[in-house]
């Protein structure tokens, strides 16, 4: 009885250890079987560098499954921007400067994963802060600052200024891509009022530009007009023999507006009758005004010369004081001055004396003229109203 009981146990005990010897090469076998083959990942990403708002293109097609395909590719921006592709190839577009690191993930049909990284680095645009004059005047210079603009990175600035695009200055037929003057401020002279449009352009050392157009609203200027009578007088003291001429020029009107003169030609009191017989003629060319006056003996009695006068009123009508605006004191000048109707001996005088007879000739012939010539004096007397510009503010 006791040998029949050993044997069973050595049966069991040796049954529990074929048992465990198969379940441990199952065990090796299975854990073959689940072993998993990685991807290799490849990333390419052109360009590196960009500007704000440009696009990159990334590229993993040199990615590899190693064993089986690649099913996904898992793409990190760096941005806080996520996709999923199933071709190996994606663009995106940075919106902010800065530098990102972009992560591709590529997974095979075994579940192995890999990763691969780049970097792109995005320039920042400049930020440009101009000042401009709230108020402009005709004839001011205009001081434009953008001295305030700033390159995100911090970098330096060029500035291109285009201060007219109705001027083409560099003769390339675009009038809006001048460069009239550089430098982060610039003092633009203005002549004329009206709108004048320019443009300014800055530009960072990686070429990323910001442009900004705008306008200068010039105005006019406002003045207080006052007209005022001036009399202006000029003179000769000259001698013509029979059958001469004298003549004179004058331009009385350049700074005022002609109302009236009067134009007095006397001769020296001859001693012996009758008197000498001279012609006085005043010509306007530009107004096509022509007068003339002989002499005409004057009362010996009351002690009058012989004298020729040329006379005229009226010539310009009256000017009109107030407020007036113009660019310019000077321009507001021609303006009032040359108004229609209004310049009528503004340009050149011509005096004219002509000595036509110096009485009495010789009585016998070959002998001496007792009254060769004659001494003569002009005075002509001209009212002028000069307009009187005083400079006032804008309310």
């Amino acid at each position: 009885m006791l040998g029949v009981v050993r044997m069973r146990r050595t049966t069991s005990t040796l049954s529990l250890i074929v048992l465990m010897i198969l379940t441990s090469s199952l065990s090796g076998c299975l854990s073959a079987l689940d072993t998993t083959v990685d991807p290799r990942a490849s990333l390419q990403a052109y360009p590196l560098q960009i500007q704000e708002g440009e696009m990159v293109t990334f590229d993993a097609r040199d990615s590899s499954p190693v064993e089986g395909v690649i099913t996904n590719y898992k793409w990190d921006f760096g941005d806080g921007d996520l996709t999923e592709t199933v071709v190996a190839f994606t663009s995106h577009t940075y919106s902010n400067f800065g530098v990102y690191t972009v992560r591709l993930t590529v997974v095979n049909d075994q579940g192995g994963e890999d990763d691969s990284t780049a970097t792109i680095n995005v320039n920042g645009a400049p930020q440009l802060n101009l000042s401009i004059p709230d108020v402009i005047r005709a004839g001011e210079s205009v001081f434009l600052d953008a001295s305030n603009s700033i390159d995100p990175e911090g970098g330096t600035l060029d500035f291109a200024w285009d201060l007219d695009w109705e001027r083409d200055s560099d003769g390339d037929t675009n009038s809006r891509n001048d460069v009239d003057a550089i430098g982060d401020a610039v003092l633009v002279p203005t002549n004329n009022s009206g709108i004048l449009t320019c443009s300014l352009t800055i530009t960072d050392v990686l070429g990323a530009s910001v442009s900004e157009s705008f306008e200068l609203n010039v105005t006019t200027r406002r003045f207080e007009v006052t007209w005022e009578a001036q009399e202006l007088e000029y003179s000769w003291d000259e001698y013509l023999d029979q059958g001469e001429e004298w003549q004179g020029n004058i331009t009385p009107g350049e700074e005022g507006r002609i109302i009236s003169f009067e134009a007095l030609l006397e001769l020296d009191q001859d001693l012996v009758a009758p008197s000498d017989n001279f012609t006085l003629m005043l010509l306007m060319t530009e107004d096509g005004y022509r007068q003339t006056a002989n002499t005409e003996e004057g009362n010996l009695t009351n002690n009058e010369s012989t004298s020729a006068l040329i006379e005229d009123e009226d010539i310009n009508p009256l000017g009109e004081d107030g407020i007036y605006e113009a660019d310019s004191s000077t321009q507001l000048l021609k303006i009032l001055i040359s108004q229609t109707g209004a310049r009528k001996g503004q340009g050149n005088w011509t005096l004219t004396v002509i000595a036509q007879q110096a009485e009495p000739d010789p009585v016998i012939e070959g002998f001496p003229d007792p009254d060769p010539g004659n001494d003569w004096q002009l005075t002509i007397k001209i009212v002028v109203l000069v307009p009187k510009l005083v400079e006032i503010a804008y309310e």
